[in-house]
């Protein structure tokens, strides 16, 4: 790359100017968080509750940890963890944009979740808190994203506790080709439409399905991690590998 030439990357299918897609996100997210759990229950058919819960379960988090629901729009994560973690732990819902973030603040409080919760807008790539200061990260259909993953998982590692743990919940490869055939009429095809049905905003989803399709695959995330200084790490594919769940350690 020459001098004054701008680092590129993807912005679903598309390339972009790097310093330029987290911009680009936002706007997507602005645009879609008004609505975005309706979505996602239409979207999965309700399925993204299932692999939430076992992310949670996963998790195993116990009365007095504290943890970084990353990328944690509307909450989902975050209740479950505040009543896991109980009045001695912690729970810290971190996310890039203030529309997510102020919807998921909303609903938290709507439900009584008040106590041992905090709101932090912050990017993954360069994460406002201590080194060594969490028991879980998680990061739940955020990481995609990111613009610049390998910073954000090196982010996460540090502010991790030694014996912490990392949990990322992402869109991945299915196993199967028929899967796979299924799995892109129906992203391409059928999302879209329900996006213009639902928030007027066939674009945004549209971009969501290709950013999925960007996002590196099980293997390659996972030697990601390794790479960033996680420990043990492995995943489970979810729903033929639709979805995968990355764990990884910090020792």
């Amino acid at each position: 790359m020459s001098e004054g030439e701008s680092k590129q990357t993807h912005f679903g299918y598309k390339t972009v100017d790097a310093d330029k897609k987290a911009d680009l996100v936002a706007d997507v997210f602005h645009s879609v968080a008004a609505k975005y759990d309706i979505m996602n229950d239409v979207m999965s058919f309700g399925v993204h509750r299932f692999w939430k819960r076992f992310t949670i379960e996963t998790a195993a988090a116990r009365p007095g940890m504290k943890v970084l629901d990353l990328a944690g729009g509307t909450g989902d994560l975050t209740a479950k963890f505040s009543r896991l973690v109980g009045s001695k732990g912690s729970v810290t819902l971190a996310d890039i944009n203030d529309s997510m973030l102020k919807v998921g603040r909303d609903k938290l409080r709507d439900k009584g979740i008040i106590g041992n919760v905090s709101y932090v807008q912050a990017n993954a790539e360069s994460l406002p808190f201590p080194d060594n200061h969490f028991d879980i990260i998680t990061i739940a259909f955020g990481l995609r994203n990111v613009t610049d993953k390998d910073a954000a998982l090196r982010s996460m590692q540090r502010v991790l506790k030694p014996g912490g743990k990392l949990l990322i919940l992402e869109f991945s490869k299915p196993k199967h080709n028929l899967m796979q055939k299924v799995y892109d009429l129906y992203s391409f095809k059928v999302i879209p439409q329900m996006g213009k049905l639902i928030t007027n905003d066939a674009d945004s989803y549209e971009y969501l399905a290709e950013s999925i399709r960007m996002h590196p695959d099980q293997d390659t995330l996972k030697n990601m991690m390794i790479d960033a200084g996680l420990e043990q790490v492995d995943y489970t594919n979810l729903t033929d590998g639709v979805v995968a769940l990355h764990r990884g350690y910090k020792f």
